[in-house]
């Protein structure tokens, strides 16, 4: 029987390791819930994969899409909201860790 930690690093995982998908939710948790808006915030990202990944982070319930009217924007949920909180602690470790000294 798998551990609880083992469980919640497997569902992390799943999601961080397909391209693009910590990108997608920083733009969203920086204030770009509009496609358009996402799309234009990530260089290099097609339309095609941009609505694969969100279908992906619709269907796993880290995203939901509100229509407000005849706009439609993106928004972080609960797990979205860790899983950024997650990406900017490795972004920190890396800066702690890795980053190169110089001089």
């Amino acid at each position: 029987m798998k551990s609880k930690i083992s469980n919640g690093f497997e569902i992390v995982h799943d999601l961080i390791k397909l391209r693009w998908i910590p990108e997608i939710l920083k733009s969203i948790h920086l204030g770009n819930g509009r496609y358009k808006d996402i799309l234009n915030s990530i260089p290099y990202m097609s339309h095609t994969e941009l609505n694969r990944k969100l279908t992906i982070l619709l269907d796993r319930k880290v995203i939901e899409k509100i229509t407000d009217g005849s706009d439609n924007y993106y928004s972080l949920q609960s797990f979205g909201k860790d899983l950024v909180h997650i990406f900017y602690h490795l972004e920190d470790l890396e800066d702690k860790y890795f980053e190169q000294k110089s001089g």
